[in-house]
């Protein structure tokens, strides 16, 4: 058992695309989803990393997280990763970031 993530499995989630609705009305198709909620600075920026890693061109990632400073850092490192900051919308336990890879 591992300091970080004792207990955490790999929380990425590839199931069947979800559509979800923008704050601007788009529609949008998810692709997977990265579920950080609970985790701090900087794996839900890794996680998101290595989610726009493996996706398509095109493809849009739900990230969730509850933490602010996670919720906050994940736009502006959308052009490093050749991706497109789409939205984040505040949920009750959190955020809900969406991005697209370009």
């Amino acid at each position: 058992m591992g300091l970080f993530g004792s207990g955490k499995k790999d929380k990425n989630s590839n199931a069947a695309p979800s559509v979800v609705t923008l704050t601007d009305g788009t529609e949008i198709n998810i692709a997977a989803q990265v579920d950080c909620l609970g985790d701090s600075c900087p794996r839900p920026q890794l996680m998101t990393k290595k989610a726009l890693g493996s996706a398509a061109a095109n493809d849009v990632i739900e990230v969730v997280v509850d933490n602010p400073t996670s919720m906050e850092a994940l736009p502006p490192m959308c052009p490093q990763l050749a991706s497109t900051h789409l939205d984040t919308i505040a949920v009750d336990r959190g955020w809900h970031v969406y991005i697209r890879k370009n």
